[in-house]
């Protein structure tokens, strides 16, 4: 064998040994994983076919148990309007102070009525000749001195005159700008010897005592919610609540926002409060003081009935419940559970008959 040959022997056999030991180090690993898989796989299922269900849970007390609507509303006058004269004329009397309390039918303002006046005077002159007119006639109709026609003239030439001075009358009356309730008067938007007509404000007449709370509710207490209902209202700046009763409700239901209109009254007394306000209301609708309340994530639905697992010896086990008054967190539990159960409220749609359980958290 020559040199040559010799060396290329070497290097076949070299790299022989080096792609043998590549493919050992590739090929072993995998084949051992393989082999190795079916009882990983094994032992992963039997270890999750035997792990427990951490949960949280409550045992059962009886607490009291309140439905109360919270809502806003808002504090508006129990009358209000915009005083203005029924005719058109000069202004030539205020008689009211701005912001001061006012009596029903007290005079506020007047309108130059100097003409009508004139014409009432002329009017009422005339009157005491047509009364002495229809006397005289009546006393020569008794002895047929006259006809009954020319006495039956002059009665109604008598009754037009009256009229007129009626209608006179009518016509300064509203050059007269009276309070039409009690109230407090605003701020005056006329002066003496302005021009006004119907359309001109004079200034707003508001009363505030009592006080009406105008509000809403959701559809559902819309038969609750009646004349006489209670409830309490809060305000920015005030400590304390006030108390109210609810006098009237819109007749239907709003189908946009599907809320029932609501206005209740608060006396107001010394007038206090002002009107305009925004207002935080309760109503407390049910109480019962020795409830079985459970939160409402624990029931679970089932074929149109509730149901609720109990923790009972490490496993899990379904009852059926009839429940009553439900809140925004908490429904009430008329039947199906006792004081002193205890019950899982986490993890409901895992839970099945029988399931092992882990407590992480008891209330």
């Amino acid at each position: 064998m020559n040199k040559k040959t010799k060396w290329g022997l070497i290097a076949f056999i070299c790299i022989g040994l080096t792609g043998w030991g590549i493919y050992a180090f590739i090929i072993q690993p995998t084949r051992n994983d393989s082999a190795a898989s079916p009882e990983k796989v094994v032992n992963k299922s039997n270890k999750n076919g035997n792990k427990a269900l951490n949960v949280n849970a409550l045992i059962i007390s009886t607490q009291a148990m309140t439905d109360d609507i919270y809502t806003n509303g808002d504090l508006i006058p129990d009358e209000e309007v915009d005083l203005s004269f029924e005719t058109s004329g000069k202004i030539t009397d205020i008689n009211f102070t701005e912001g001061s309390t006012v009596q029903k039918g007290q005079l506020l303002a007047k309108i130059n009525d100097r003409p009508l006046q004139a014409q009432l005077k002329k009017l009422q002159a005339q009157l005491k000749l047509a009364e002495d007119r229809v006397f005289r006639q009546n006393a020569l109709l008794v002895k047929d001195a006259v006809s009954k026609e020319a006495y039956e003239q002059v009665k109604t030439d008598l009754a037009s005159l009256n009229a007129d001075i009626d209608l006179i009358k009518a016509n300064i009356q509203q050059t007269e700008l009276r309070a039409p309730f009690d109230g407090i008067i605003g701020l005056r938007q006329v002066s003496v010897g302005s021009y006004a007509s119907p359309t001109t404000i004079v200034a707003k007449l508001t009363k505030i005592s009592p006080l009406k709370i105008n509000f809403s509710v959701p559809e559902r207490y819309a038969k609750e919610i009646k004349k006489g209902t209670r409830l309490t209202f809060s305000l920015d700046g005030y400590l304390k609540d006030f108390d109210a009763t609810v006098y009237a409700t819109e007749s239907k239901v709003d189908p946009a926002s599907r809320t029932l209109s609501v206005r209740a009254l608060y006396p107001n007394t010394g007038t206090k409060l002002l009107p305009g306000r925004f207002a935080s209301i309760k109503i407390k609708m049910h109480e019962i003081p020795n409830a079985i309340a459970i939160p409402s994530e624990a029931i679970v639905p089932e074929m149109g009935k509730s149901k609720v697992y109990l923790y009972k010896n490490g496993k899990s086990m379904p009852v059926e419940v009839k429940t009553g008054l439900r809140t925004d967190t908490q429904v009430q539990i008329i039947n199906g559970l006792h004081v002193g159960d205890t019950i899982i409220t986490s993890g409901t749609l895992q839970l099945r008959t029988g399931l092992n359980i882990t407590l992480d958290n008891i209330k």
